[in-house]
This record gives structure tokens, C-alpha cells and sequence, in this order.
């Protein structure tokens, strides 16, 4: 009689990932091709169609700062501690501008792309990123195009303006900081909005108090000066505050930057970081059945 040898018994089993703050960085390098596309996908998204495309990514803060030297500076009065008011406004709008990006589409990652996800498995958190990559590149344009403003008024002997090197070198700092921060509150909305659609129409009153807050219309000297010496801390507590602050002093050379309060800020924005990511994890795995 002849001996059938029988092979062992392979058994593959396939868990869920259980870890709230574990991520799949392998699978994030895996489809680094469709991060690509992501990204190309919603920067061209942004101005197909439109006769003047990405200008418009300059076009709109420069008319919302020409609107705000009118009115807040030439009829209202407010002070800009003696920076140019149009640099002043341009300056803390475009910075703004990049992290209520981050946030609005972070924020959107289940419900706008519930059709995506419930058809295809890949990392979700590449959505949230892709978001962060191109509103990156509007801010690079923005960006050039206020160096372009910043120089005509840098060769008029009329004004005076100077880059402050000290914290100009933090100046890829903040991008990141806003980056971080931005997708961290965004990954909290995101997460609460699966099961409470009502945070998709709280979410603009939030910007609203946060922007107001951040010291885009007014100097952060303002707020020193109406807070007591010891309430000052508070300030820090906004992280944005900190970051707009700072980026005016490196370009213009005018603001009140304290590096313990902004140190302070960076630590908070970790922990929301932190707490958002784990909320995006975890709404992650059980999203698709509750949309």
C-alpha cells in the first residue's frame, strides 16, 4: 500500500485592528500612489472650470484684506502696530486660511466620502492627509504671491518693515504645528459627526469664535493689554493665536511672541492631535454601518 502524505494545515486568521492610536504605517507607504492621487484630485478640483483656475487661491485673501484695511483700519481704526496694514491682514488670513482648510476637510472625511469607503479598503487616515498635502500647495501659492506684496513695500522707503531671523527659522515649524492641529480638531469633528450630524452645522460657529479669538483682525498686543499680567497664560491656550502671532513677527517684524506660551500651545495641540486620532480610529472600524 502506497503512504499519501498529507500536508499541514495552513490557517490564516484575519483580526481588526484593535488599537485606537495604533496606525498602519505600512499601509500608509503602500498607497502612497493613491495619496498622490488624492492630492491631485482635490487640488484640481478647486479650480476646474473657472476662467482665472488657481489665481483665485490669490484672489480671494488679497480681496478680503483689501476689504479689512478699508474697513477695520480706514473707518473703524484699528491699530496694527505699525506694520502695513494690508501685509498685517494678509499675513494672518492666509495663515488662518490653511488651518480652517485642514479642518473643514478633515472634518468631512466620513460623510463626504462614505461612498468611497464603504466600496474599497485602504487606510483611511490617507483621506485627512491628502487634505493636508494640497491645501499645502494653495498655501504656497499664497504665500508667494504675499513675499511678492511683502517685497514691493519692502524697496518703499516710506515703510519699515524687517524679517525677524529668530523666528523666522520657527517659520516651517508653524506650518506643521497649524498641519497637526488642524487635522486633529478635524479628526475630532469627523469622528462626533458619524453618530451627530449636528456638529456638521456647528462647526462653522466654532471657526467663527476660534478665528475671533486668534488675533486675525487685531494685534495679540491688544489682548496683553486688556488682560491682567497674571491671566496672560490664557492666551497660550489657543494655539493659533500663538502661530499667527509669530508669523507676523517673522515677516513684519511687529507682535509679541513668547516662546513659553508657544511651547505651551504646541503641547496642546499634541494632546488634541492625540485624542482626535484616537477618535478617528475608532470611528473608523464602525462608520459604515451607522451612515
Amino acid at each position: 500500500m502506497s503512504t499519501i502524505e498529507t500536508q499541514p494545515k495552513t490557517e490564516i486568521r484575519i483580526r481588526p485592528n484593535q488599537g485606537w492610536l495604533s496606525l498602519d504605517w505600512r499601509g500608509l507607504l503602500e498607497y502612497r500612489d493613491l495619496l498622490t492621487l488624492l492630492v491631485r484630485r482635490d487640488f484640481v478640483s478647486r479650480y476646474q472650470q473657472t476662467i482665472l483656475g488657481p489665481l483665485w487661491f490669490i484672489i480671494n485673501p488679497l480681496i478680503s484684506a483689501l476689504m479689512n484695511v478699508l474697513v477695520l483700519s480706514g473707518i473703524i481704526g484699528v491699530k496694527t502696530d505699525e506694520a502695513p496694514p494690508l501685509l498685517f491682514f494678509l499675513c494672518g488670513q492666509i495663515t488662518w486660511g490653511y488651518f480652517s482648510s485642514i479642518l473643514d476637510s478633515t472634518g468631512n472625511t466620513f460623510i463626504g466620502n462614505a461612498h468611497l469607503f464603504g466600496k474599497v479598503y485602504f487606510p483611511r487616515l490617507i483621506v485627512p492627509l491628502a487634505q493636508a498635502v494640497s491645501n499645502l500647495i494653495n498655501f504656497g501659492i499664497q504665500l508667494v504671491a504675499f513675499l511678492v506684496i511683502w517685497g514691493w513695500y519692502k524697496i518703499n522707503p516710506t515703510t519699515h518693515i524687517a524679517l525677524d531671523t529668530s523666528v523666522l527659522v520657527l517659520f516651517p515649524v508653524f506650518i506643521l504645528h497649524m498641519a497637526v492641529l488642524g487635522l486633529g480638531a478635524g479628526m475630532v469633528i469627523s469622528a462626533f459627526t458619524v453618530k451627530y450630524r449636528d456638529f456638521r452645522y456647528l462647526t462653522g460657529f466654532i471657526q467663527q469664535i476660534w478665528m475671533m479669538a486668534s488675533a486675525i483682525w487685531y494685534p495679540l498686543s491688544k489682548l496683553f493689554e486688556k488682560l491682567p499680567e497674571k491671566w496672560h497664560w490664557v492666551i497660550a491656550l489657543n494655539p493659533m493665536a500663538s502661530i499667527i502671532d509669530g508669523t507676523r513677527q517673522a515677516f513684519l517684524g511687529k507682535g509679541t511672541f513668547v516662546p513659553s506660551y508657544y511651547a505651551i500651545s504646541a503641547g496642546i495641540t499634541l494632546v488634541v492631535f492625540c485624542i482626535g486620532l484616537m477618535l478617528f480610529q475608532r470611528s473608523a472600524r464602525t462608520f459604515v454601518d451607522t451612515i
